[in-house]
């Protein structure tokens, strides 16, 4: 396991104001700590702790350098950041004490490998579960535990218990948990569109009358009020009989 390097520095706890004055300056206020190490408020240059955090995959031990000889040379790891809701930025990190010579327990990252049968059959791969918490050296954290699916089907599921885990980290687990699985594939519904029923009385284009309906007189007009072949009206010309 790599180790990284952090510059930091001790910090006053008061005034109660001096945290936001301390993010003003580019630096974020921290606390550490450990099972014998007494907590401990620290100030960290920002940006160097954005680095450390991005690289935390391969540097998950840091080595604290400081000109105050308490914390120089300390190894830790980021226990936890605490980040503003909206833009991201770093408001607090704590960080965590370590001793190289006796085991952790820490969260590895499962790294999912191959292709999985039944996504060859049109299902799909469901992570479960991300993380897997495991015991060992700080210097021997697995950067991450893969985890192949070559031979999962739709359906099948694998256990905490059948992954491989590196010889030097111990699998922490209470119960034999799920961790992924395949899918069926979605079927996507077709709505079936019925077709329109004809309204109640509505004429249809070649059907034949109803029965009993009265046919259209022979030579009937086709307008009410349209005038007869001589230019006149029907009643007009009844009157001049």
């Amino acid at each position: 396991m790599e180790t990284g390097e952090l510059a930091c520095e001790k910090r006053a706890t008061r005034p109660k104001g001096q945290n936001n004055a301390l993010r003003r300056s580019g630096r974020v206020p921290a606390i550490l700590y450990g099972p014998t190490t007494s907590p401990m408020a620290l100030a960290i240059d920002r940006l160097e702790l954005k680095a450390r955090i991005s690289a935390a995959a391969h540097t998950r031990i840091i080595k604290l350098k400081s000109n105050t000889a308490e914390l120089d040379g300390k190894h830790v790891i980021l226990k936890d950041i605490q980040r503003t809701p909206v833009s991201g930025e770093i408001l607090h990190a704590d960080l965590y004490e370590v001793d190289l010579n006796r085991a952790i327990r820490v969260e590895v990252p499962l790294k999912f490998i191959g292709k999985a049968k039944g996504v060859a059959n049109g299902g799909i791969l469901a992570p479960l579960e991300r993380t897997a918490t495991v015991e060992c050296l700080p210097l021997e954290i697995p950067d991450s535990i893969e985890v192949d699916v070559t031979d999962v089907d739709i359906h099948d599921v694998i256990h905490v218990s059948a992954v491989k885990f590196p010889d030097k980290a111990k699998p922490i687990f209470d119960t034999d948990y799920p961790v992924v699985t395949v899918l069926p594939p979605t079927v996507a519904e077709v709505a079936v569109v019925a077709a329109a029923e004809p309204v109640e009385g509505a004429a249809v284009e070649g059907a034949a009358p109803a029965e009993g309906a009265a046919a259209p007189a022979e030579g009937a007009a086709k307008e009410t009020g349209e005038k007869d072949k001589g230019g006149k009206k029907p009643e007009a010309a009844e009157k001049k009989k």
